[in-house]
């Protein structure tokens, strides 16, 4: 092995061009892939910044040739020699260094390696679980550092915009003390605090809440966030945030700077303007058209109710669901009445997957002639209203769910996305965003026999619904907002709750007794009664706008070190066991296992 020595690295891997023919060069660098031509070696050396092929010619250095024959891959190496052009025919138009190479006069051997566990110069197939174990080997494919240098660019233009409109960027504690906010805390033992414990903070709510107490005005900070919840391809167990919060604010300021910052970030990273104002729907238009508060609005397939029009048909499925204050509702897919059974059989199964009974179709055939196993069930009226209600026409295909309404639109807006994903509704590279305003204030918990905040007890109520937090706060709207992007959550916040008195209305409202809350809430009640003023904000999860900006389907393709779906390490081994000193330390029993 050698030393670098004096050679100093004059340019990366993807500088080079025809403007520097003739110069002598020096370029550091991992060995992608080796070919022998006839005697001459050609190497394509690879930094994070691009590839540039080196030549080793033994006419001009027979030395240097003969060193070069046992150059393998992903060694690490240094070269030395002069940029010339490539011969008539060689140009490589689809690499930014395709117009030249390097003749090489000086090799320098840094490192050996061993034979990756797999191979970085082709689109291969790797296992999530081995990617992950040797996730500093992924991280060289450039597919995988060029994430991370969006995630970069992203976090670099998300603090200019910030910083320019007078925001501060302020830390907020890790190890805090555990609050209800709906996941599971990290809980952290105290060792010098015998039998108490710390929690990772879920968000940094309370403390940006209280920022805004202390007159600081206009917060933000990118933050890792911790919430012990089972995982999936958008989750995982530690998360980043860009949390932000403003004082003296209204909505419609928040939702403004929210959406210049999303600009700036996608021309930062994309080069592409998003136009905003962004387009904005209700929680309750959401739900009715879309079966949920999270629409993709890239496509239509939108759900249209039918519970008025079937309520007296002869059809029992539908008849009795309405009858028991359920609902029957739709979806038109246009032009797809060339479906097979299959497809349709296997639909079924899916929707099933998300709490319906059944799935009941039809194909609209010539004349308005129904094709399918309830079309005998319909007076002819009953289908030329069905019809008219979605616009159905020959060749389109109508699916039917009937169930309580938390059922309806679950399976509905599954179905609406399954439908996409077949007829190739979701393009890659078109980003369509939307507001929904308006949420519940609370919802009800069946299991708890009581109200639950539907984001947090801190949101703030409508004014003309603060009568209705004692006599229905079910029918409560909140100042609640999030953004949705491509179907996916993004972000979301809210105005918050600034005065003592409101707040405790809210508690009263969610069972939470003034002694529990002064147990769980004290230093924020205590805050309220020292001049907080009104204030909002929102947070956006950094994970999930770059896997969509980068177009992966998982988070962990754009975190560096991430988990896997059971919050472990395959490269750290964590979580693992720790010495039994350790253990009883923190005043933990080392022989503890569960009931």
């Amino acid at each position: 092995m050698e030393s670098m020595g004096t050679l100093k690295r004059s340019n990366y891997c993807n500088d080079l061009n025809q403007t520097h023919i003739g110069q002598e060069v020096t370029l550091m660098g991992w060995v992608l892939r080796r070919r022998d031509h006839g005697g001459v070696i050609f190497i394509d050396l690879r930094d994070r910044y691009g590839l540039t092929q080196v030549v080793f010619n033994p006419e001009l250095n027979a030395e240097v040739h003969a060193k070069a024959h046992g150059l393998r891959s992903e060694w690490v190496i240094a070269v030395r020699g002069r940029v010339s052009g490539r011969p008539d025919g060689m140009v490589n138009s689809k690499l930014a260094t395709g117009e030249i190479e390097i003749l090489v006069d000086e090799l320098r051997i840094l490192n050996r390696s061993k034979t990756p566990p797999f191979p970085l110069d082709e689109d291969v197939e790797v296992s999530e679980n081995l990617r992950l174990k040797y996730r500093y080997i992924d991280l060289r494919r450039p597919q995988m550092a060029e994430a991370l240098v969006k995630r970069h660019q992203a976090c670099q233009a998300i603090r200019t915009f910030l910083n320019d409109l007078n925001f501060l960027e302020i830390e907020t504690p890790v190890l805090t003390r555990s609050t209800p906010e709906g996941a599971r805390d990290y809980l952290v033992p105290s060792r010098v605090n015998a039998g108490r414990f710390y929690a990772l903070p879920q968000s940094p709510q309370l403390f940006k809440q209280l920022l805004m107490v202390a007159g600081m005005d206009r917060y933000y900070q990118i933050v890792k966030c911790f919430r012990d919840e089972d995982l999936r391809a958008d989750r995982q167990p530690e998360f980043t945030q860009i949390d932000m919060e403003m004082s003296f604010i209204t909505e419609e300021e928040i939702i403004e700077v929210a959406e210049g910052m999303i600009n700036r970030l996608f021309q930062a990273t994309l080069n592409l303007e998003v136009a905003p104002p962004f387009p904005r729907i209700t929680y309750r238009e959401a739900m009715d058209r879309f079966g949920t508060d999270r629409p993709d609005t890239r496509f239509g397939l939108e759900l249209t109710s039918l519970t008025e029009v079937v309520k007296d048909c002869s059809f029992k499925v539908f008849k009795t669901v309405v009858e028991k204050g359920g609902m029957v509702k739709s979806i038109n897919a246009k032009g797809c009445a060339d479906f097979s059974r299959k497809d349709l059989d296997d639909l079924t199964s899916y929707v099933a997957n998300f709490g319906a009974k059944g799935l009941a179709w039809v194909k609209m055939k010539e004349n308005g002639e129904w094709q399918s196993p309830i079309a005998k069930f319909f007076t002819e009226e009953e289908r030329k209203a069905m019809a008219a209600t979605l616009g159905a026409e020959t060749g389109d295909l109508l699916f039917f769910v009937a169930d309580t309404p938390a059922v309806v639109h679950a399976a509905l807006a599954e179905l609406r996305l399954e439908l996409a994903r077949r007829l190739g509704f979701m393009p890659a590279g078109s980003f369509n965003f939307i507001w929904v305003t308006d949420f519940p204030l609370v919802e009800y918990d069946q299991e708890a026999k009581r109200f639950t905040a539907v984001h947090h007890p801190f949101t703030a109520p409508r004014e003309e619904d603060l009568e209705l937090l004692e006599s229905d706060p079910g029918k409560a709207l909140s100042r609640a907002y999030d953004l949705v992007l491509n179907g996916t959550e993004i972000g979301g916040g809210s105005i918050r709750i600034h005065q003592m008195e409101l707040q405790e209305k809210i508690f009263l409202a969610l069972g939470i007794t003034p002694e529990e809350a002064r147990e769980k809430f004290d230093f924020l009640l205590q805050a309220l009664e020292l001049g907080a003023p009104p204030h909002g904000g929102l947070a956006f999860g950094l994970d999930r706008l770059m896997m969509i900006l980068c177009g992966r389907e998982s988070i962990r393709d754009v975190i560096a070190f991430p988990k896997t779906q059971k919050a472990g390490c395959p490269m750290t081994d964590a979580p693992a066991s720790v010495a039994r000193k350790q253990l009883t330390e923190l005043s933990l029993r080392p022989d503890w296992k569960e009931d």
